[in-house]
């Protein structure tokens, strides 16, 4: 089995250890994309166990089971007719545990054997480790790989999605894979579910729009982006049938104002930008976006004037104290704001 490398740990760094398949010791496995950290973890334990011998050489520990005996117990178990062990420990924040139980767990940490390999995966618990904590942060820093998976960005996705419609003999065009990557969020744990449901609903090899809208409910962020948009291009009637689908949804008004505030301030980001002479790639800097969204957020700007951006965000901040502290129907408060904003956009 490999031993720790020095250079810090990563994706590619577990990606050459299962092509090598020489994989660490030890990983914490932590990430917004899901789907990948699942996919890697089978991996893992696929190189490392066999369908014969899994009951033996296969453990997972969870908030129910976990003890640092347990931990122990699993590590130090010999492989049965195998070469390997595999330990997966899911959800386990080892920064919050005791004193007593932080000395121990450093111990197994430091200590693990050739034939075991150890996991953490934090998927629901955040993986923020505490390096106030000095001593179980070295060991976690020396011993282990840390592996985060991210979101993918659209350049990536787009083959991964054409493969997997391919994969149910469906074809389907980088621009519906792109819009499709909108209103699903871009996950491809989402995107895997909606890739199902299009296939099983088009009744045709080539995939179009509405076998995309037929069937996957989009996200509030990409609603909130459309009816921006249609606002943009002065479609106040199209704009309040996209707020009155998000009702619908029984999406939260609170949380609706707050992703249209959020849309808005990164138009106005976009809109000063613009105005310095920059592009997208100075709003993927500030505001974290990736390349795909931050050339729309751009796009959406060029509708809207520094001045609309600025009255746009002095109405949404008086809706949101409506929104708090009046007796006012939500949803005749959200109405009243998209009108606001669309007689605005008129006025440029």
């Amino acid at each position: 089995m490999a031993k720790r490398t020095e250079q810090p740990g990563g994706l590619q760094e577990l990606k050459n250890d299962l092509r090598n398949k020489q994989p660490q010791r030890l990983y914490f496995f932590h990430g917004e994309e899901v789907f990948l950290l699942h996919h890697y973890l089978q991996q893992l334990k696929k190189l490392l166990t066999d369908e014969l011998t899994e009951s033996f050489n296969f453990h997972k520990l969870n908030n129910e089971t976990f003890d640092l005996q347990s931990l122990a117990d699993c590590v130090e178990n010999l492989p049965m007719m195998a070469e390997f062990t595999f330990v997966w420990v899911d959800e386990i924040d080892i920064f919050k545990l005791p004193e007593s139980d932080r000395e121990k767990l450093i111990e197994i940490l430091s200590d693990i054997p050739d034939y075991c390999t150890v996991v953490f995966t934090y998927v629901t618990t955040p993986w923020k480790p505490d390096k106030r904590l000095k001593k179980l942060w070295d060991a976690v820093s020396k011993h282990g790989s840390i592996v985060e998976f991210p979101k993918q960005e659209q350049r990536d996705l787009i083959p991964w999605i054409t493969r997997h419609f391919a994969a149910g003999k469906k074809r389907i065009s980088p621009d519906l894979c792109a819009y499709l990557i909108e209103i699903t969020g871009g996950t491809m744990t989402a995107l895997s579910g909606e890739i199902s449901k299009i296939i099983a609903y088009s009744g045709a090899e080539t995939i179009v729009k509405a076998d995309i809208d037929a069937v996957t409910e989009p996200v509030l962020d990409a609603v909130v982006f459309q009816m921006t948009d249609m606002l943009g291009a002065g479609e106040y009637g199209p704009a309040l049938l996209k707020l009155q689908q998000l009702i619908k949804m029984q999406q939260e008004p609170i949380a609706i104002l707050g992703a249209v505030g959020g849309h808005f301030r990164r138009i106005s980001t976009a809109r000063t930008l613009m105005d310095c002479g920059k592009g997208s790639d100075a709003l993927m800097q500030l505001c974290g976006l990736g390349d795909y969204p931050a050339r729309k957020t751009m796009a959406a700007a060029r509708k809207f004037s520094s001045a609309f951006c600025a009255k746009a965000a002095a109405l949404i901040l008086e809706t949101d104290r409506h929104l708090k502290t009046s007796y006012d129907d939500p949803q005749r408060l959200l109405e009243l704001l998209l009108l606001q904003l669309a007689q605005e956009a008129k006025h440029g």
